[in-house]
């Protein structure tokens, strides 16, 4: 089996933690031979953990790119706002690409990548790694096996978690819209596609409303200080008090959360990092932009349409799923693994249980990996995330955050058509 070997830009968690530990599990499959990480602590950990001497560690994309191409392909996992450049770059040095998503919040942007990987013949694969798990590929399998006869509509709920709100969207990185993403392309992507996936037909309309209500400046609790260690005296009562979360709460070690505070996660080190960064302040005296919870509705062109419910105020971080079709009903929950499908006709309900990991998308972000290695090494085709298809989801994301904040309907054939002709 030939190994396929790679570069990696941008070590962060979903690079450096995430996806790049398929080379630890599958050294046989799949190499990182150099990495470009701008942070030197990032950099060097992740150079010793792949053996990567110093000669292949890169400050920057750009000093990567400038060398002759020294891999297969390369993982593009810069921010959300950082991708463009890196992945024409690549694309251009004929890597193949595996992109972190979303792909760019500029259309644009998004449109050009697409025509790009099809103008030099190279793979470029977008993460949206629901479509590998086992939960959507059994619906997916029950669709189209006509289980509930022709679908109709679909309900799809995006509960973000009220912890990993705060952490990624209130406190990190992806709390301000303007520097990052609208948070319905950040977060929600994913599920736009996985709606195209099942759905299978292209969007035709798109409403949505939402806004950023509760997390704001005004709703602090009175003489609550900037940061939760500067004496804060709601901290026992307070849902998103930091220590707590970091040092208490599973989620914060079993999903990596707490290596985007610290890479030392002593007590002592994480401690000291919420003193001065930006996972130490109060949720309501932060510079977040983007909402805290929305609605879309999309219409497609069979007929069929769809509402996806997205808020931040949940106990978990989870998605569930109502298909109703002419001869039944497909409910689901995609973290516990648990599918029922009913039938009309004779009244009886199926209940599939499904073996889920509880970690990585429910044991999708390796599917995907595995997908990509075999693509590269084959040297052909897109996979089920190549840009053809991401990129109309991706501009549906949009079209919803052009319909919230203009409080209009969004003809979406209109909206991609313009943004192809501006290209």
């Amino acid at each position: 089996m030939k190994q396929v070997t790679a570069v990696l830009i941008g070590a962060g968690l979903r690079g450096g933690h995430v996806y790049s530990s398929y080379a630890l599990e599958h050294p046989d499959e799949f190499k990182v031979v150099a990495v470009a990480e701008p942070d030197e602590m990032r950099r060097l950990e992740f150079a010793v953990k792949h053996e990567i001497p110093e000669e292949m560690q890169f400050k920057s994309y750009e000093e990567l790119l400038e060398r002759e191409r020294m891999a297969d392909c390369a993982l593009v996992c810069t921010q959300d706002t950082m991708h463009y450049r890196p992945v024409i770059g690549a694309l251009e040095k004929e890597y193949h690409v595996l992109c972190e998503k979303p792909m760019s919040p500029d259309g644009k942007e998004i449109v050009k990548m697409g025509e790009m990987a099809q103008k030099y013949g190279r793979i470029l694969s977008i993460c949206h790694v629901l479509r590998y798990s086992p939960f959507f590929v059994k619906i997916k399998e029950l669709l189209e096996e006509q289980k509930i006869g022709r679908l109709m509509s679909i309900q799809h709920r995006e509960e973000v978690g009220y912890w990993h709100h705060a952490h990624s969207f209130v406190r990190g990185n992806w709390r301000n819209a303007e520097k990052s993403s609208p948070m319905i392309l950040q977060k929600c992507c994913h599920d736009m596609d996985i709606l195209l996936w099942l759905v299978q037909s292209h969007c035709k309309t798109v409403s949505s409303f939402g806004a950023l209500t509760f997390f704001k400046e005004e709703n602090a609790p009175e003489g609550a200080p900037a940061r939760c260690l500067d004496g804060c005296s709601y901290r026992d009562e307070c849902p998103y008090y930091a220590p707590r979360f970091y040092l208490e709460h599973p989620k914060a070690e079993e999903d990596g959360l707490i290596y985007a505070v610290t890479s030392d996660i002593e007590k002592k080190s994480v401690l000291q990092a919420l003193k001065s960064g930006p996972y130490g302040r109060c949720v309501f005296h932060c510079d977040n932009t983007v909402v805290d919870h929305q609605v879309v509705n999309l219409e497609f062109e069979n007929g069929v349409t769809a509402a996806l419910t997205m808020s931040a105020f949940t106990k978990n971080c989870a998605r569930e799923i109502n298909l109703m079709g002419t001869k039944g009903q497909i409910r689901g929950n995609m973290e516990s693994g648990m599918i029922e499908v009913y039938d009309f006709v004779n009244g009886i309900t199926d209940t599939i249980h499904l073996n889920t990991p509880p970690k990585g998308h429910g044991g999708s972000d390796m599917s995907m990996m595995k997908n990509f290695v075999q693509l590269v090494m084959e040297g052909k085709g897109s996979g089920k995330t190549g840009a053809r298809v991401s990129v109309e989801s991706h501009l549906m994301a949009l079209a919803a955050e052009q319909s919230r904040v203009n409080k209009a309907t969004v003809d979406f054939e209109a909206f991609k058509k313009e943004l192809v002709c501006s290209c």
